[in-house]
């Protein structure tokens, strides 16, 4: 395994994972909605095109929850302990189930993802504090300020696809 590849699982570890490449970002979303759904004070989550996302042991569910954009979210979920190891989102140009967002906690070795931005600090839990040197942002922000260039470009591919 190198830098470029992570491997995760669920509790029970019948579901197995690996990202054959880096993210395209990680989020620490803070928003009212990662909070219920993950029982957290916040979900971190790791974009990558699921072309890049091998399943290499055990079996899946999908299950679609609401979502405040109305379009539903795609939970993926150990079908043994029930664990969310990704998700799908309705994304602009149609590319939602191109995208997991995976579960960083799900990983092996989850501090090797630390967030790259925290999005949504407008509705943090007020206890929380964020390192002065984070990027941080009240809602979301313009992906062409804050993704690297190649994963600009790996976006781009998809949306042609």
């Amino acid at each position: 395994m190198t830098s470029e590849t992570f491997e995760g699982r669920c509790a029970c570890g019948h579901v197995r994972y690996r990202m054959n490449s880096a993210p395209l970002i990680v989020h620490c979303c803070h928003c009212h909605e990662c909070q219920r759904l993950s029982g957290a004070a916040f979900a971190i989550n790791a974009m990558i095109e699921t072309s890049r996302v091998d399943l290499l042991q055990g079996d899946v569910a999908t299950i679609t929850v609401p979502s405040e954009s109305g379009k539903g979210q795609k939970i993926i979920r150990c079908t043994k302990c029930q664990v969310a190891v990704w998700s799908h989102y309705a994304l602009e140009g149609g590319i939602g189930d191109m995208v997991n967002f995976i579960r960083v906690g799900t990983l092996n070795n989850p501090d090797d993802l630390p967030p790259d931005i925290h999005i949504f600090t407008e509705s943090k839990q007020v206890w929380m504090k964020l390192p002065d040197d984070t990027a941080a942002v009240d809602t979301y922000y313009d992906r062409s300020e804050v993704w690297s260039e190649k994963s600009q470009k790996r976006r781009a591919a998809l949306e042609q696809a």
